[in-house]
């Protein structure tokens, strides 16, 4: 199972309803994106060192949280400019923040809950500069996308760990997945 982020991220655009419109409305409030990106990610590490698993997880060494803020901060003003209009390298690179996120041991039961607080951080910040509904919608849905990114990296190294050790096929694969998800009440 080998995901192409580009594929991927051109599905998921449309899933979303991710349009031109909100590109040009995410590209016209980049700046207030760059200004407040280092307070999301206070809030979202914030709310990741609540928790013992993740404290680990984040300080395993005296480096990685220099480079985690660094790296998040980035992300979240990247959603605003997309890089290359939401291109190639925009998927190459949530592709690569999804691998890092599961090669760190950073699992979908901590990311999901971590980016429903970012999700929630930003729209008190939107109301409280004033900025547009419509901000926070497209917001919401590149959100939304880049998290899929991350889920679906969980999906694809686990997927790709079992075929490769046990010499599966794809198929059986996935028909042993949809027997054994009708097992689990």
């Amino acid at each position: 199972m080998n995901l192409e982020p580009h594929t991927f991220l051109s599905t998921l655009k449309q899933r979303a309803n991710f349009t031109d419109e909100d590109k040009a409305l995410l590209k016209s409030h980049a700046d207030w994106g760059a200004l407040i990106a280092s307070d999301m990610c206070d809030a979202f590490y914030a709310y990741l060192e609540r928790d013992e698993e993740m404290q680990k997880i984040l300080h395993q060494s005296e480096e990685r949280m220099h480079r985690l803020h660094k790296t998040f901060t980035e992300w979240f003003a990247e959603m605003f400019t997309g890089m290359d209009e939401w291109g190639n390298e925009y998927a190459n690179r949530r592709w690569k923040i999804g691998l890092v996120h599961v090669r760190i041991g950073i699992g979908p039961q901590h990311v999901v809950p971590a980016m429903a607080t970012v999700v929630q951080k930003v729209g008190q910040r939107l109301k409280n500069d004033d900025k547009p509904e419509e901000l926070k919608e497209a917001l919401g849905r590149i959100c939304m996308i880049d998290l899929a990114f991350i889920e679906q990296a969980y999906v694809e190294v686990s997927s790709s760990a079992v075929l490769r050790e046990t010499g599966w096929t794809e198929g059986l694969f996935k028909r042993l997945i949809a027997t054994g998800a009708n097992t689990i009440s």
